[in-house]
């Protein structure tokens, strides 16, 4: 499984979008710095996924995670592929027995195909769109996430060189 986390929150970044020839758009845009990150792990040659929203991006959030994960699929052993923040190489970090950590080469967050999900999290839930609340924010990712088929998933993360490295 490929994992990541990402941040999501009441901070939003204009996107391009269409409108009629003559038209200016109007796109709301606020700066309150509130966020929850979604910590995930997709499995490019099913679409399995398992996503977790939690407060922070550290190594007590980590162990929460995988934790859940190792409970989720505890008959399996789960090779977990990562980057390389801090959190990840934490001597706090309590791994489970049935999971075991590979490392992205630093600065190629493109060899990790769950980061294409995270931008269609984006698109789908979260483009020229204000929250009045974090909970709204977190109410809409939720939503986002539970609909994400396993073919849309595989459709994103199934990458040659991960499939043909299974086959």
């Amino acid at each position: 499984m490929f994992q990541d986390e990402a941040g999501f929150g009441r901070i939003n970044k204009p996107k391009y979008c269409w409108c009629f020839p003559g038209y200016r758009p109007t796109v709301p845009c606020h700066h309150i710095r509130e966020y929850r990150y979604a910590y995930g792990a997709v499995e490019p040659l099913t679409g399995e996924s398992f996503f977790l929203i939690l407060p922070y991006a550290n190594t007590h959030c980590m162990n929460i995670f995988l934790q859940h994960l190792s409970d989720e699929y505890l008959d399996d052993r789960i090779l977990l592929v990562c980057d390389g923040a801090t959190w990840h190489r934490s001597k706090l970090l309590d791994i489970p027995s049935n999971i075991r950590f590979i490392f992205l080469p630093p600065a190629t967050p493109e060899m990790n195909p769950i980061e294409q999900i995270w931008k269609e999290i984006r698109k789908l839930g979260f483009k020229n769109e204000i929250f009045p609340t974090l909970n709204h924010v977190m109410d809409r990712l939720c939503e986002v996430i539970n609909s994400l088929s396993t073919v849309v998933i595989k459709s994103i993360t199934g990458r040659a060189w991960i499939i043909n490295g299974f086959v």
